[in-house]
């Protein structure tokens, strides 16, 4: 039909452009300078049509390639909240498996540290040693009230490299006194990243007391 309706309108025109020039050939008008004029007018009326369209579809193409652009950049943003949620989820993962590492070591230091090996009718607990407080009265605020010992651990980052290496450190403040009532040793007091510290910092150790229940 688009076809149908373009060629009928230059059919059209063509007929015009015939009888216009009838016209002035039977007036005796019809020279090869009006004619050149004539022609140099319709081509100029052609190309400035089709100028006219070849814009409008510039300008088409340049909001369809504005809307792909914002519809981008919606999509990166979205993207990159994501990525900084995972990054945020992985760091989080990582001191919890830190903090986790710390209390498995302190469970196998309180099992090597109690006389009868940690028997009896109940799990034995490896509680956080508060800085100002025995661990006789951490124990004793529980239901696992006997304190078997007082550990404090510590321990370095990355492989060993040698067997002179001093890997980490230990010491048994025992059930009775505070010990070292520094307060970078208790770990409910301790920053989420403290776990990654260590001498360097003067984390020497976190304390832990381990309890049993009589």
């Amino acid at each position: 039909a688009v076809v149908s309706t373009q060629s009928g309108h230059y059919g059209r025109g063509f007929k015009r452009t015939l009888s216009i020039l009838s016209l002035f050939s039977s007036q005796g008008l019809l020279t090869m300078k009006f004619l050149s004029v004539y022609l140099l007018a319709l081509i100029s009326i052609t190309v400035s049509g089709q100028a006219t369209s070849f814009q409008n579809k510039v300008e088409d193409l340049k909001r369809a390639f504005s809307a792909v652009l914002d519809d981008t950049s919606r999509e990166l943003a979205g993207l990159t909240a994501r990525l900084e949620d995972m990054e945020a989820e992985r760091a989080e993962l990582d001191r919890a498996h830190a903090w986790q590492a710390l209390h498995m070591a302190a469970a196998a230091a309180c099992r090597g540290s109690t006389a009868s090996g940690g028997t009896g009718p109940w799990g034995n607990a490896v509680l956080a040693k508060e800085n100002t407080r025995s661990c006789n009265q951490v124990c004793g605020a529980t239901v696992f009230t006997s304190c078997d010992a007082d550990v404090s651990i510590g321990g370095y980052t990355g492989r060993a490299t040698s067997y002179t290496l001093r890997l980490g450190h230990f010491y048994n403040y025992g059930c009775d006194t505070p010990g070292n009532t520094d307060v970078k040793f208790d770990e409910v007091k301790a920053g989420g990243d403290d776990v990654f510290k260590d001498i360097s910092s003067g984390n020497w150790f976190y304390r832990f007391c381990c309890c049993r229940k009589p």
